[in-house]
């Protein structure tokens, strides 16, 4: 009988995990099912003694969950995902080129969406590295938790959104611009790490290499990822 591993996640690796679990399967090894959700949430649900299996979040995340004990290493760097910037389809695309541009783009646009994750963390430190923290502070809009920013610009309550590329990539409703340019850009690696009470830690390992095999490299690319 084929093992069953369960999983949580952010949104930000929904999609690839989706096809590294259906390569681990295909390939003879366990079969995983993850739960995706707002990476706030999972890091909460994990540390208040939710059973998991395997944890995928970003990697500063995994290593407060390790380091207070709610996670059980070795951490296990999966992914490595940009942040991209989106407006709504057929609205006019400001120049993000260059760092100058998109402080510009920011600064005049109307709203500005950002998530509760890695990527709006470094999108609030941008605009305060830039100066526009008051100027700003009435037009910014966080999408709630699991809600992706792309929903947000789709529908006209932010003008410019702001997100891993994974999350804008490819959702209805949008223009992706490209990714953040020069010292703008983030990098956010997502990782992987054992659940305090899981039951299954052999079959979680092997899933793991599962994930990080040559043909999970390819999987990783095209979903517009980098392996870590």
């Amino acid at each position: 009988m084929n093992t069953l591993l369960t999983g949580i996640s952010s949104m930000a690796t929904r999609q690839v995990l989706a096809e590294l679990a259906a390569h681990a399967t295909r390939a003879g090894g366990p079969t995983v099912r993850f739960e995706s959700v707002g990476g706030v949430d999972a890091a909460r649900r994990v540390a208040g003694g939710e059973r998991f299996d395997l944890v995928v979040l970003a990697a500063d995340a995994v290593d407060k969950l390790l380091a207070a004990g709610h996670a059980e290493g070795p951490r296990v760097d999966l992914v490595r995902s940009a942040m991209a910037v989106a407006v709504k389809s057929g609205a006019p695309q400001p120049d993000i080129a260059t760092e100058a541009a998109l402080r510009e783009a920011v600064a005049t646009a109307a709203s500005v969406g950002y998530s509760t994750g890695p990527s709006g963390n470094h999108l609030l430190a941008l605009i305060e590295r830039w100066g526009l923290r008051e100027a700003l502070a009435p037009r910014l809009v966080q999408a709630p938790p699991g809600v992706p920013v792309a929903t947000l610009v789709a529908r006209g309550d932010a003008a410019l959104g702001f997100q891993q590329m994974p999350e804008l990539a490819g959702q209805p409703g949008i223009d992706v611009l490209g990714t953040l340019p020069g010292a703008a850009a983030q990098i956010t690696t997502f990782s992987a790490v054992l659940g305090l009470h899981g039951a299954q830690r052999h079959a979680a390992q092997a899933l793991l290499a599962l994930f990080n095999d040559d043909t999970a490299a390819a999987i990783k690319r095209r979903c517009g990822l980098e392996p870590a």
